[in-house]
């Protein structure tokens, strides 16, 4: 009955991770929703929802480091609340930065603060950002390996994406001046630190199964 009790426990730090995962992917998508259509009742949601996320983020930790006082876990299922806790600091940080986002909508508002010509670019990055996350969470939620080995395959374009804004801004045909040059080098920023998260988090899912980093297991499979 007790280990009974202690599996569940387990499991429910688990599914504390796939609603703070799912929670922040709609964040994001929400707040590029609202940073392009300059909605500023829809970016202050995003601002206010973020508290929700925060919360989870300490219910997890206090669940987890009840188990570790109550159970003294040892191997795997010391990795699994050792993995957690990490997962879910890379989540809360997702969070944040889905809100960075949207307060940049709201400090605008009613000014556009994407120039059309990038707006394009930016509603992709957010897009993936998104999808990103969603593969996350299914990854947590599955724990295959092929799958939180493709996010961080799939990440790759939001790198390139990230790099086209630098090369757009140091066009000498910039004419947006100074001020939106920096809101613009922000949300990059944000996008691109948001996929890097839904990264990490897929590469701890990989370290919480197999007990190996990504690199050592891409190193020991057959080409």
């Amino acid at each position: 009955m007790m280990r009974k009790a202690y599996q569940e426990e387990l499991a429910s730090i688990g599914d504390r991770l796939v609603e703070m995962a799912n929670l922040v992917g709609s964040a994001i998508g929400r707040a590029t929703t609202a940073l392009l259509d300059t909605d500023l009742e829809l970016a202050e949601s995003v601002i206010a929802a973020d508290a929700k996320v925060d919360d989870l983020q300490r219910d997890l930790e206090n669940q987890a480091i009840a188990v570790l006082a109550r159970q003294q876990p040892v191997a795997t299922d010391l990795r699994i609340v050792v993995t957690s806790l990490r997962m879910s600091a890379d989540l809360e940080r997702c969070g944040d930065l889905a809100e960075h986002v949207a307060k940049l909508a709201r400090m605008r508002y009613p000014e556009q603060a994407i120039p059309r010509d990038l707006r394009r670019t930016i509603l992709e990055m957010g897009q993936l950002a998104q999808r990103l996350m969603a593969q996350a969470a299914e990854v947590v939620l599955t724990q295959d390996i092929d799958a939180a080995l493709q996010v961080e395959k799939d990440d790759d374009r939001m790198d390139e994406l990230h790099r086209m804004i630098f090369q757009h801004l140091m066009d000498d045909r910039w004419q947006h001046g100074v001020e939106t040059a920096v809101d613009v080098t922000l949300v990059g920023r944000y996008y691109e630190r948001f996929a890097d998260h839904a990264v990490s988090v897929a590469r701890r899912v990989v370290y919480l199964v197999t007990g190996e980093r990504v690199d050592e297991l891409i190193t020991d499979r057959p080409a």
